[in-house]
């Protein structure tokens, strides 16, 4: 039988002193000593992933163990923020062996390529909880966030968003009369459970890029959290979305439905002047990532003086600019299905 701190040793600890290189003090001691290079500041990020509401009770532990750091990596993307190292607390009702070797193994094979430490954390027993703490370096200059979207401002996203909502609809057969062949079923499969931090294209668009957050609630949603700290609006067309081969063998509807109001894409949307449309590619294309520019920011409703407590609009439209009436909503952790 595992004792907590064998299990610590054995799967994590021994694994991780192995490689600290960035941390002064890593594991062992009552904190972690850990320095972001001169003239850069810490980028600090927590996620919690819960059994029931993040993830299923029969996931594969290899892949819940790259998705418990990848939403984290997510967001240090999101900020333009190289990854450094990673703190590790988790609940779990029994310590099975099997289970954590394929955990850790996940868990492990995605921090090494980031280059990102773990370097302490805590465990205990009870229903299964994963917790992560990020940190990253950055220079503040350059650092993307929430509130600095401008009016006229490009509108982008990486990769194909909807595909892991799709991937949570075959799991859970939410699409009974439209059957989904094998292939398929399994690149959405994959998309929801081995999402990719787009750390390289985050690191790319520092300085390039004005607002940025990754996606892990929807399209639809995330983009809000920009409008509204920014406090401007978005003109969106949605013909120009990027779809997967895959989603588009469903219907229209779905495809829509999917890539903007499903979450665990971990995509960045982001917004760029567009005098740095060149430098977007560029930057997209050094970090072998695809991105599509999907409409505009815009004035906010109203004009400068508006309602600063009013929601943030986004106008939908198609391809030839006619309005579209989409009633959307990302996803709520406490109003979930």
């Amino acid at each position: 039988m595992l004792s907590e701190f064998t299990l610590i040793d054995h799967y994590f600890a021994r694994r991780a002193r192995e490689h600290t290189r960035r941390a002064a003090l890593g594991i062992g001691d009552d904190c972690a000593l850990i320095a972001p290079a001169p003239g850069e500041m810490l980028a600090v990020s927590t996620d919690m992933l819960v059994e029931g509401r993040h993830f299923l009770p029969d996931v594969d532990p290899h892949a819940l163990g790259h998705k418990t750091l990848a939403v984290n990596l997510s967001d240090l993307a999101a900020m333009g923020a190289k990854p450094l190292g990673f703190t590790l607390a988790f609940a779990l009702p029994k310590p099975r062996e099997d289970w954590l070797a394929a955990f850790s193994a996940g868990l492990f094979e995605l921090a090494d390529l980031h280059d990102c430490e773990l370097v302490g954390g805590d465990t205990t027993a009870g229903p299964l909880n994963l917790c992560i703490t990020v940190f990253g370096s950055v220079r503040q200059d350059v650092a993307l966030r929430r509130d600095t979207a401008q009016p006229g401002d490009d509108v982008w996203i990486s990769g194909t968003p909807g595909d892991a909502r799709a991937g949570l609809a075959v799991l859970r057969n939410d699409w009974p009369q439209m059957p989904v062949d094998a292939a398929d079923a399994a690149y959405f499969r994959r998309a929801l459970e081995y999402p990719q931090p787009r750390v390289a294209l985050g690191l790319a668009l520092a300085g390039v890029a004005r607002a940025a957050l990754d996606v892990s609630d929807g399209l639809a949603g995330d983009l809000r959290h920009i409008l509204e700290r920014s406090r401007v609006g978005a003109a969106i067309n949605v013909d120009a979305l990027p779809i997967s081969p895959a989603l588009a063998r469903l219907p229209r509807e779905l495809q829509v439905q999917c890539a903007l109001a499903g979450g665990d894409d971990y995509e960045l949307c982001f917004t760029a002047a567009q005098a740095r449309r060149d430098d977007v590619e560029a930057a997209a294309q050094q970090a072998g990532v695809r991105v599509t520019r999907i409409g505009t920011i815009t004035s906010p409703q109203g004009g400068i003086g508006a309602n600063q407590d009013a929601r943030p609009a986004i106008a939908w439209h198609d391809a030839a600019g006619a309005p579209l009436n989409l009633t959307l909503q990302g996803f709520d952790h406490f109003h979930a299905d």
